[in-house]
């Protein structure tokens, strides 16, 4: 750790700087006049030589800045991260575009590493009376993660920094769009990789490990009657999609039967129990429905469609209700008793629905939309419970 702050440095005063920073870097050469800098400092100084160029527009209308506002959920995730993980780290460099002001002063002995690397130092002025505008850099990319650690509760936190020097606007927005243009990877990638996931993860993934963990047991486990039928990278033949289900698993989690086996206060979620319940189920409902209906496209079947999928997720949790608490749950032949007194009214692929709000809806008129979603699921639930004897409640948990 080598960051120096130099009061009365001879050529900081006679450029009217308060103080440089001495930062050790490499200068790596990338083309015949680009020089990246790449160093380490603490996050905390960084605000002291580097602002975020807001983009706006004048009064004559001309475009200043490029960044945009501070997301201000991200930045608190992660703030939160960086305060209450035993061992943090944020990997990625902040990129940040320096004027001529900053200098590079190269070492005065060589390395032993490739031509295009040289060891040095670089200089950073700095002063506590600049305006955002009077410092010498901009950051061009990492702006959510500078704000966590600036307002972050620790007393320091060291990052890595990939720098330029620059005095064109221009080229601050090439690479700030640049940087900032790449695809985001996708959702269903993210799900997949997260059963294997560990340490701390941002809330909204958290939330979301569990029931993918579920998933992947469902999709690949020999038993599972959905075996390879759900759709995810490593399995893109897969007719039911992830997302889907993965709505289904959270909405019985939350509320329905799987909550039961979730765990909670140090006790681990039962997940072998969960996969057994959902395999229970999904079986009964292959038995049931047959092979008209199960294992095709949504496009020929809405059952495996989403609107199915997270329908007959709440008809799941209804059955389950009927029939006990804690661990006594139906087996196959239990929740398939509970599917029969519903098969005849359901049209997953032909046919027209008669939800009995007298407007009839043809089998593949049904969309994977959160109206359509409830009229089927109220649909269900309420016939089971009329069946059932029972009067459905319909402002209970299951809406």
């Amino acid at each position: 750790m080598t960051i120096v702050t130099n009061h009365g440095d001879k050529s900081a005063v006679a450029a009217g700087y308060g103080n440089v920073l001495h930062l050790p870097a490499l200068e790596i050469r990338q083309g015949p006049n680009r020089r990246l800098y790449t160093f380490a400092v603490d996050g905390k100084q960084v605000p002291s030589f580097a602002a975020v160029s807001r983009v706006r527009r004048d009064s004559q209308q001309q475009l200043h800045g490029y960044q945009r506002p501070e997301v201000l959920a991200h930045v608190a995730a992660i703030r939160r991260y960086v305060e209450s993980d035993d061992s943090p780290l944020l990997p990625n460099a902040i990129v940040v575009a320096f004027d001529d002001r900053v200098r590079f002063l190269p070492a005065d002995t060589a390395g032993d590493g490739p031509a295009y690397v040289r060891m040095g130092t670089l200089v950073v002025p700095v002063s506590e009376d600049w305006e955002d505008a009077d410092k010498p850099g901009f950051i061009v990319d990492g702006q959510q993660r500078c704000a966590a650690i600036r307002d972050a509760e620790v007393s320091a936190f060291p990052i890595c920094v990939t720098a330029f020097i620059t005095v064109d606007q221009a080229d601050h927005r090439s690479q700030f769009i640049l940087v900032n243009s790449t695809k985001p990877l996708p959702k269903g990638l993210i799900h997949e990789l997260l059963p294997a996931a560990s340490g701390p993860l941002p809330n909204q993934l958290r939330v979301r490990q569990l029931p993918a963990t579920v998933l992947e047991r469902l999709n690949f486990e020999e038993r599972s009657p959905l075996r390879h039928m759900i759709q995810t990278p490593t399995n893109p033949t897969g007719v039911i999609k992830d997302n889907s289900m993965l709505r289904m698993l959270e909405n019985s989690i939350s509320d329905g039967v799987l909550y039961r086996f979730r765990g909670s206060d140090g006790v681990l979620p039962n997940i072998g129990l969960m996969v057994t319940v959902l395999s229970d189920f999904w079986t009964a409902v292959r038995e049931v429905f047959g092979e008209d209906a199960w294992g095709k496209p949504p496009r020929k079947s809405r059952l495996m469609h989403g609107a199915g999928i997270i329908s007959m997720g709440y008809l799941m949790d209804a059955i389950a209700d009927t029939i006990g608490s804690g661990e006594d749950v139906p087996d196959t032949q239990g929740f398939a008793a509970g599917l029969k007194t519903v098969k005849d009214y359901c049209r997953w692929t032909e046919g027209t629905w008669d939800l009995g709000d007298g407007i009839p809806r043809r089998w593949n008129d049904v969309q994977n939309t959160p109206r359509d979603i409830q009229r089927i699921t109220d649909f269900l639930v309420s016939t089971y419970y009329s069946k059932q004897g029972r009067r459905h409640d319909r402002s209970s948990r299951l809406f």
